[in-house]
């Protein structure tokens, strides 16, 4: 394995913010000091560059098995190693869903050799239906840490309760994607003004408010852990906080679309601008900025979605989704570093170390000792979001034709380079 020595770059993670050189040797990094003296097989001159840990994802849909022409593991983990992401969580709609130890161990074992840990969610009801609980035990023993019907909520109150209580004894986090579907009853878009306007069926926020309030109180019931998927309503963010000042183990996730982006967007009839949840209204943005400040959202996430450029030709009869992974650092840098938010720390924070820290993962550092995971990134350079460079096999973006601000430059995973574009 060769060794590489990064001269005069900044080194920012949860602790320090320096100017440093740092060497990297047998998959570690061995070294973090000033002026390093060594031979090493590859120099890289850091200067006006930044040195970071790597992004985890905890949030993203691959498509394998069964759904490959959209996206597969290779493909997708090609693209988050573009994005400076060497660790994900994959969710479970897949075709068949991951609710079984054979298809965890398949995710796992064609994702090995890729540079990107993937770690498969399992069900939380067999095939995504509701229709029972899984065998949590024997899908934690194939390697999964997280259990979720993301894609659809588990409808039955008492079922998702029984779960919760269960992860108490098999330590899986439980994480929810919060949608009443008698609220949602058809809709694709924020139910609004825009919807009005372009007189199509809307999805009420109270959707994801109310589901969000009931998985908080599921939770607190049998003293357990949940996990509220991608945030994107001021009023789930207040539900959230409050919990939160309860002491009850509440964590949860946004996506750059709904800090940056609002439904006005949907006025071009464009079905590359609807995910689940939609992107939502002005004061929706304001609310989850704020609960990203004040510690209420503890990371970000992609919600990374690829579909078929053929699908998402008929806005409404579209399939929700969006792709993210190449862009949610620069989106990030963007929004919220860039204009003074937030402090790179706290990037590092939202996007590298909560993640890996709910889910029971070691926690990055750039310290002697640590895995050499890590990222080099030019955080003021300006590029232009083009859809045809993306690394996966969609390219259904939100912020196609965007500039943003930062950009990831390498991607270096156990010591390896997986990912240049210096």
């Amino acid at each position: 394995m060769d060794s590489i020595l990064i001269k005069n770059i900044r080194a920012v993670d949860t602790k320090n913010d320096s100017i440093t050189d740092v060497l990297i040797e047998n998959g570690k990094i061995s070294r973090v000091d000033v002026n390093i003296d060594v031979k090493a097989d590859r120099v890289i001159d850091g200067t006006n560059l930044v040195l970071m840990p790597s992004i985890f994802d905890m949030h993203v849909h691959f498509r394998d098995p069964g759904l490959t022409y959209k996206e597969d593991i290779i493909t997708g983990c090609n693209s988050a190693l573009a994005g400076g992401v060497t660790g994900v969580l994959a969710m479970p709609n897949t075709k068949p869903p991951c609710d079984s130890p054979e298809t965890i161990r398949y995710i796992i074992d064609k994702a090995r050799d890729t540079g990107v840990e993937v770690y498969p969610v399992g069900c939380i009801t067999n095939g995504m239906n509701g229709d029972g609980l899984c065998d949590y035990n024997a899908l934690k023993k194939a390697g999964c840490i997280c259990i979720s019907d993301d894609g659809r909520p588990v409808e039955n109150a008492e079922m998702m309760r029984q779960a919760l209580e269960k992860s108490n004894e098999n330590g899986l986090l439980v994480a929810s994607h919060c949608e009443d579907l008698s609220i949602i009853n058809g809709g694709i878009m924020n139910k609004g003004e825009v919807s009005e306007k372009l007189r199509v069926k809307g999805m009420d926020r109270a959707s994801e408010d109310y589901i969000t309030a009931r998985e908080i109180i599921l939770a607190s019931s049998v003293n357990a852990r949940i996990h509220i998927c991608h945030v994107s309503t001021e009023g789930s963010t207040a539900i959230i906080r409050f919990a939160k000042s309860r002491g009850i183990k509440v964590t949860c996730e946004t996506a750059p679309h709904y800090f940056m982006l609002t439904e006005e967007l949907l006025n071009k009839r464009d079905a590359d601008y609807r995910m689940n949840p939609p992107l939502r209204t002005s004061g929706d943005v304001k609310a989850i900025i704020e609960g990203i400040k004040d510690g209420t959202i503890d990371c970000i996430i992609t919600d990374h979605a690829p579909h078929a450029q053929e699908e998402k030709a008929d806005f409404e009869k579209a399939p929700n989704g969006v792709v993210g992974l190449e862009t949610s650092l620069g989106a990030t840098l963007t929004a919220l570093y860039h204009t003074g938010e937030i402090t790179l720390q706290k990037v590092v924070e939202l996007m590298c170390v909560n993640p890996r820290k709910i889910l029971g993962l070691d926690i990055p550092e750039i310290a002697e000792g640590k895995t050499a995971d890590l990222i080099i990134a030019d955080i003021n350079r300006k590029w232009v979001v083009n859809p045809d460079e993306l690394h996966s096999k969609s390219h259904n973006t939100v912020f196609k034709g965007m500039t943003l601000i930062g950009k990831n430059l390498m991607t270096i995973s156990k010591g390896v380079v997986r990912y240049e574009n210096m």
